[in-house]
This record gives structure tokens, sequence and C-alpha cells, in this order.
């Protein structure tokens, strides 16, 4: 008996980014079962019964669906449905900030929570909400999520005041006298986020689904949402708890979680990262926290660990092998110990425990010395470890390279590469101020990484900036800023279809899933999406930014359509 397929779509430009054929172009698809059945007019006409649903993509692209392998759900889910947004858009100063947050009602728990303020658009934070909203603590984290502003009211909640001591990895901002202003960098977060209530499952839940929902309509199937667990309170907003990833849980057995999801867990924050901590975090037994709720480990998976190495330029805090900045710094290591060497050591110790707990570690690290250190630590570990070392596709996260060494290295040993166009584009005219044009030119080395052979991924980073993908393609295909269009002559530029097969197929590698997912080819997972015209060529790859996304499938699952 002839088995139909459930749904074809024809008139399509199709996509494959199979990496066995990697320039294969067809024009129809077929879906059954959640897989791709079908590919090819021909047959894919066979395919078509009584019953299968039509989908006539007028000429539009079909591509696999976006696999965002660095995009923090819970948190952009809060800072676009759960919070009080002060982004430029919204609130363009300082003044407007103010304003804003003077006139948002306090939650249910009594406080103000705000997100999205940008230094590089409206000046630098100092005590700008200090004496703001009387008698009612404030908290507004900026848009990269290492970095808040607190009013007076949100410190004496907190017990900080000028005795509070500094902390590992963080920067307290101080007045003369040593009185906080307000202002607190990565690890010095912690010390607002844990004196704060948690966030409610009434304010999370709806959040997360709307969100899920805003990405299903940019065509987006997959993401990892790097941190989430008990040392929450030190990155981003705080809110990516362990009772998140437990709610996370609850939606994939309910049925209601549509997108594909692996986290990476979190057991010490932005600062001050320990194999002791790592180790108690490991012995919990959260990475098993799904194995025995019925959960679909391709919907819903922990992969691994995420380890802060080092923090961001733009704080002083990304340990470089060169001085930067203002304070002429080189930063350093934001892992624990007394002095480099005890600090390198501790990160091996740590990728260690990692390894031998069969996990995978993605190691936030941005500077050029930092990632040095971490390619080091992650090419010890599996030398030492053999197999089991080489097959947990540890990986940087952000990294800036600037010698082509270490690619080499981490393309001879499949150590992949995780990285932010968009965050070049929209902080980088601040990031040449802090690095100076030599060092800013060959931040994100893209093509360098490709010649190379380094298994890199583009991703968003939401919500430090936009999840739409179209526009980091955009950036990785032009490298402009937001002052500069970008040079035509750039050596590390990277084509529009690279740029899309690094949210694609090597994203899905990254998840140790590039057999499941990424590719349009039969037998995969039907993860796709349907753009309202055809992909464009390089020299208007803006034209991308116009095009819509009609229909969204994930498992073969309609979750997103605009077509009739």
């Amino acid at each position: 008996m002839q088995e139909f397929a459930d749904l074809v779509i024809v008139n399509a430009s199709v996509h494959t980014m199979d990496p066995a054929r990697p320039h294969r172009m067809t024009d129809a698809v077929a879906v059954k079962g959640g897989r791709i059945a079908a590919l090819g007019r021909k047959d894919v006409r066979r395919a078509i019964g009584p019953h299968t649903k039509i989908v006539d993509a007028a000429g539009g692209a079909v591509i696999p669906g976006i696999n965002d392998a660095h995009l923090h759900f819970v948190s952009a889910a809060m800072s676009a449905f759960g919070y009080v947004r002060v982004d430029p858009g919204i609130a363009p100063d300082w003044a407007a900030v103010v304003d804003v947050i003077n006139a948002a009602p306090a939650g249910g728990d009594g406080w103000v929570r705000a997100h999205g303020w940008d230094e590089v658009v409206m000046g630098p934070a100092w005590d700008n909400l200090l004496e703001c909203r009387p008698g009612i603590p404030v908290v507004a984290f900026d848009s990269t999520g290492h970095q808040l502003l607190a009013n007076r009211d949100a410190l004496k909640r907190a017990g900080i005041n000028a005795e509070t001591a500094d902390l590992d990895g963080g920067v307290i901002a101080r007045a003369e006298d040593g009185t906080p202003t307000g202002l607190f960098q990565d690890g010095a977060m912690e010390l607002l986020s844990r004196a704060m209530p948690p966030v409610p499952v009434s304010t999370l839940r709806p959040a997360l689904l709307k969100f899920q929902e805003h990405l299903h309509a940019l065509g987006i199937t997959s993401l990892t949402d790097p941190g989430l667990g008990p040392a929450s309170a030190g990155l981003m907003d705080g809110a990516g708890s362990t009772a998140a990833l437990e709610l996370l849980g609850d939606l994939a057995v309910a049925g209601e979680l549509t997108l594909r999801v692996n986290v990476l867990m979190l057991f010490a924050g932005t600062g001050g990262a320990n194999a002791t901590a790592i180790g108690e975090g490991l012995g919990t037994g959260l990475a098993e926290a799904f194995a025995n709720r019925g959960i679909d480990p391709q919907q819903l998976r922990i992969a691994g660990v995420k380890i802060f190495a080092d923090g961001i330029p733009r704080s002083g805090t990304a340990w470089m092998s060169e001085p930067y900045g203002k304070a002429c710094t080189h930063g350093r290591l934001v892992i624990q110990g007394s002095d480099d060497a005890e600090r390198v050591a501790e990160l091996h110790t740590i990728l260690e425990l990692i390894t031998d707990a069969g996990l995978q570690a993605g190691i936030h690290a941005t500077g050029d010395a930092a990632t040095a250190a971490a390619v080091e630590a992650i090419l010890a570990t599996a030398v030492g470890r053999g197999a089991m070392g080489a097959g947990n596709r540890h990986y940087i996260i952000h990294g800036a390279f600037t010698d082509t060494s270490t690619l080499a290295t981490m393309a001879a040993h499949g150590i992949g590469y995780s990285t932010n166009p968009l965050i070049r584009a929209e902080a980088g005219d601040m990031m040449r101020q802090v690095l100076g044009e030599g060092r800013f030119s060959v931040h994100q080395p893209l093509r360098s990484a490709a010649d190379a052979g380094v298994r890199f991924n583009l991703a968003s980073d939401a919500p430090v900036t936009s999840s739409d993908w179209r526009r980091t393609v955009v950036a990785a295909v032009r490298r402009g800023t937001r002052s500069t269009p970008g040079d035509p002559g750039d050596p590390e530029r990277i084509a529009g279809l690279q740029a899309l097969a690094a949210m694609t197929i090597d994203a899905a590698w990254q998840d140790h899933a590039e057999h499941l997912k990424g590719a349009l080819a039969p037998g995969m997972a039907a993860d796709l999406c349907v753009l309202s015209g055809p992909w464009p060529e390089d020299e208007e790859i803006e034209k991308l930014l116009d095009l819509d996304i009609t229909l969204t499938l994930s498992g073969g699952r309609v979750v997103h359509r605009t077509t009739n």
C-alpha cells in the first residue's frame, strides 16, 4: 500500500544544507511522520495522496529550522514578556529610563525589575538609578547580561554598603568614599540577584510560551540555553534557576514544548568558578533531572555545563595577551585562584570533572589569552582521557582569536566555536575603542575559522541581541558596526549560505544531533521553515531582512503559519 505524505511543499527553492551534498538544491519536499520523506518534484509528486496538505512556496526558500546554539531562552523570555523594558527603542537616554521606571507598577513581590539599557547607545552607567523610586527596590539589567543598576532601596534590601567586600571576578562601582553607586558588573551581580525573590511560575510560564511562539515565527526550531541551574543568580537576570529548569520539563511532559532545547547547567556564576562547586553540582544528579519523566531527549536534554573563564572587554574582565582599555589592563581569568597559574590549573580540573561525567563543556572566553587557555585545557583533558575526552565536543563561547595556530588546534581536535556576529555589529564601536583597531579587525575571525576547518556556529546570545537570525546572518556577511557599513575587503567575511550552515547543520553538530536535524534529507527530522522569497545573493544580503517566515515545522508539526 502506498504511504502518502502528511504535508508537501512545492514550487520552492529548497536549500538542503546536507553536508553529504553541500550544494544540492531542489524544488519540493515531502513530510511524513515528523520526518523528511522525499525531495524533488518527481518523488514528492508520488507522495501526494487524498489527505496530503499541499503548501505552495511560490518560489520562496525552504531551509532547515534555525538552531540558535546560544540563546538564553528563560532570560530572553522574561526580558520580552516579564520585565519592564528599558531598551533604547523605548528609553533612548537615562532620563527616559528613569521616567519609565518611575511609571512602572511594582510586581507582586514589591520589586520593579527592568531590562535592556545599553551604555553603547546611552553613555556610561554610574549612579543613574540610585535615587529613583524611593521606598521601592529597583533593579535594571543591561542588554549584555553582565551589568545591572540598583536603586538605594534595593541596596538596603541586599545589605550592600561601603563595607561590602569586592567579589572575585566582579566589580562593584563605588564613589570616592567607597559607597556603592548601584552599578554591579559580572560576578558582583550575584549580590543583588540572590537578594531578590524568585520569579514566580505564574509569570515565567506564560513568558516562556509567548517567547516560544515568537521564536517559531522567526523560523527557529532548536536552541541551547547556556546556563540554567543553582548558580543562576550570577548570570543575566538570575531567572534561569533550577525551578525554571523544572518548568521546562513540565512543558515537555505536557506536550507544550515545541522547541528542541539543549541546556548547559550552571554551577558557578560569572566569577569564581572552581572545581569544588562544579564537583558538588555534578554530584546533585541535576544532569539526570529529565531521565525519569518520560521526556524525549530529542526535545529537551541536559547537554553539559557552562563555565565562565573570563568576563567581557567592556568591563575590563576579559583576559587578553596585551593590555587594553582605559585602565590598560590585561584582565584575567575569573576562575578561582591566587595567580594565573593556579587559575589555569583549576580550569583544567574543572574540565576533567565535566569530561568524566560524560558531559559537554561550553567555556565562555572572550579574551585571546582566555581562549588559548581554554583550548589548552580542553586539549589536555582529551589527551589524558583518550576517546572519552575526544567525544564530548567541548567548545568555546564568544572567543576572539588572534592567531591561526589556536584555530588549527581547535580544528584538529574537534573543539567547537560558538560566536555572535550581531554582538560585534551592535557593540563594535565601543569594542573598537576598548580593544584598538588592530585587535578589533580580527575579532570573530569567521573566515579564518572556516579555512582552518573549525566547526563553528553563529548564535544570537539573546537577550543580549535580537533573536532574529536574519540580522545575525547579515552581520556575519557584512561585518559592519552601528557607525560603519563594513569593509568589502574584510578578509573575515563569510558568505550568506556559510552563515546559514552555521545556524543549521553546524549548530546541530554542537548538539551531537547532526544525524537528526540541521539538514533536509530523507529520514531527517522535519524541522524547517519557508521564506516568502528566494535566498538573496551576498551582494544583496540585506534583502533577507525583508523576507517573512511563512511556515515553520518542528518535527513535522506546524508551529507557525501565515499562509492560507
